[in-house]
């Protein structure tokens, strides 16, 4: 039996994902799993796709390369994508969504190609990830949360330590 959730936190890349996590896993303890760490460091991909600048990913691979350590709970999952991860291992997906003048800002920061950019604005501006969650999960566990400021962030990370909390109470019951 699971003592602690499994958290998805997903968006369009430049939502703030990683602050999100790397946030609440300093203030839960639970453990941020990077998706994209995972791919590259235990090789879960099938190369390098030059345009995208991004890895190939075997998603069969980095689910069996995952699934004994999720599936315990205690997991903050942070990726672009959450479709391929099964319910059973996931209890609340939180899909970050930012106002899209400042995600263009913060994409063309980070240098990306014309197209990769103009592909991660299409899939924001279109709630491509927002509505995968919502096909992927049941309704009463995806939530969507604006990711514009600093303040959304500490507002964000609250409310879900709030809902960590709320999930200890009503799921994890200490055997006598």
């Amino acid at each position: 039996m699971r003592t602690t959730p499994s958290i998805i936190v997903t968006g369009s890349p430049g939502v703030g994902k990683t602050s999100h996590c790397e946030l609440l896993a300093q203030n839960t303890g639970m453990k941020h799993l990077a998706i994209n760490d995972v791919v590259k460091d235990r090789d879960c991909h099938d190369g390098w796709d030059a345009e995208y600048q991004s890895w190939i990913v075997d998603e069969d691979k980095l689910l069996d390369t995952i699934e004994d350590e999720v599936k315990g709970g205690g997991y903050i999952l942070d990726w672009h994508a959450c479709d391929l991860f099964p319910k059973s291992w996931i209890d609340l997906v939180v899909v970050l969504r930012t106002d899209s003048t400042l995600l263009y800002d913060r994409l063309t920061s980070r240098a990306y190609s014309e197209k990769k950019l103009q592909e991660n604005m299409d899939a924001e501006i279109m709630q491509v990830l927002l509505e995968e969650a919502r096909e992927s999960y049941d309704e009463e566990i995806v939530v969507e949360l604006s990711s514009d400021t600093s303040e959304d962030l500490e507002q964000n990370v609250d409310r879900i330590e709030k809902w960590i909390k709320n999930w200890k109470v009503n799921n994890f019951k200490p055997t006598a």
